[in-house]
């Protein structure tokens, strides 16, 4: 019986592992598919560059919001037909961005998107924490680096797609085809075996918990120059001369070295507890990065590039990884993560925009860059302040909470 269950098991975990890569790939390329075109889309659609800040913002305050209401979607809903309507909203939104060129309705395509990518990214944290005992890190690892992946394909792909064949909006429909094959994938999978349940932990148990919303800042702070670089990396070497293919494939670079440390640094978070020093260096690395396109925006292009991506998909994966750590149970560690996805990815929607107005009114990107250096000499102080004995705070008050 053991020599039979050891390959089954094994099998069952590719299985689950292949459909995390399948997800993460469609979590992104509805944001960063617009980034290399969104000169063109501006002048089609005549938006403003406020208004084209929303195509990556909308979506992000999506993933904030619908990740507060977690407790509900995951009552009502279940993990299998979340995640199924997570899906069907992210390819219905590609879809109609292939026919349609009004600036209103691309806005509207931007929160449908939004609205299945905070569906399936509230549910995945509690997936991970049951399918993958004692592998966590390394599964949340794996995640992340698909989900950093299909953003790096979507910058890179998307304005060779428009270019070739003289459409932007080709460039962004073609992400149906990963969004129908995982719909079909996760159709097939056991997920019944999650079916809706009764509302337990909800994430207004943590609203009274400090140690929950400095998770929920650290993550919000740490990740938002993921938003500002998709959303105006591109924008900014064209302003310097380069084209949009070229500063798209910038940020498919940095996704490499997103996908590296995604990958490589839980890998070693799986073997210890304290999570500090590898997040000091993943901040390091952004503020290193950041100084770079500041300072020398001409010298070392790839190399800011390359510091900026490991940076951010260090931080993107060890700050949830963190948070899982506080508590045990899964479903508790599912509500607990979406409570700091959800006011953090709140964060992360303000720093396209507020990048947008700091650009309107300075003519330039030096501001953005300076506000992201500030935010990461801030989270290395606060970094500190994680020690492993103190994770048992918030397992210990809603163990009590939920015995009254």
């Amino acid at each position: 019986m053991s020599v039979c269950a050891l390959p089954s098991e094994r099998l069952r975990m590719l299985g689950w592992t292949l459909l995390l890569i399948a997800l993460g790939l469609n979590l992104r390329p509805i944001l960063t598919s617009v980034s290399p075109l969104l000169n063109d889309i501006r002048l089609s659609a005549q938006l403003s560059v406020q208004a084209a800040a929303l195509l990556t913002t909308l979506p992000v305050v999506c993933m904030g919001l619908v990740a507060l209401l977690s407790a509900a979607v995951e009552t009502r809903l279940g993990e299998g037909r979340g995640i199924a309507l997570g899906l069907l909203c992210i390819l219905l939104a590609c879809a109609a961005r292939g026919v349609i060129a009004d600036g209103t309705l691309l806005l509207g395509t931007a929160l449908l998107g939004g609205i299945g990518i905070a569906l399936i990214q509230v549910l995945v944290p509690g997936l991970v924490k049951r399918q993958f005992v004692g592998r966590v890190a390394l599964a949340m690892g794996i995640y992340s680096a698909a989900l950093m992946g299909g953003g790096g394909l979507a910058a890179w792909l998307s304005p060779r797609l428009a270019s070739q064949l003289g459409n932007w909006q080709a460039g962004l429909a073609v992400w149906i085809v990963p969004a129908l094959l995982a719909l079909l994938l996760w159709w097939r999978a056991p997920w019944r075996m999650s079916p809706a349940q009764p509302a337990g932990h909800t994430v207004q148990t943590f609203m009274r918990n400090r140690r929950a919303w400095l998770l929920a800042l650290y993550f919000g702070f740490s990740n938002c120059g993921y938003m500002t670089v998709v959303a105006w990396l591109p924008a900014y070497y064209q302003q310097l001369g380069w084209s949009s293919q070229d500063s798209g494939s910038l940020l498919a670079l940095m996704t490499v070295f997103q996908v590296f440390a995604a990958l490589g640094m839980p890998a070693l978070a799986q073997r210890m507890r304290e999570r500090r020093g590898l997040l000091s260096i993943s901040l390091v690395a952004q503020l290193l990065g950041f100084a770079g396109l500041l300072f020398q925006p001409h010298s070392a292009p790839l190399l800011w590039v390359a510091l900026i991506g490991f940076g951010l998909g260090a931080c993107f994966a060890l700050s949830l990884i963190l948070s899982l750590d506080h508590v045990h149970d899964p479903r508790a560690a599912g509500q607990l993560a979406a409570f700091v996805q959800g006011f953090g990815f709140l964060i992360n929607a303000l720093a396209p925009s507020v990048s947008g107005w700091l650009l309107e009114r300075s003519g330039g990107f030096h501001a953005t860059w300076q506000l992201m250096l500030a935010c990461n000499v801030v989270m290395l102080g606060v970094t500190w302040r994680f020690s492993p004995s103190s994770y048992w705070r918030i397992f210990s008050n809603q163990r009590q909470r939920s015995s009254h």
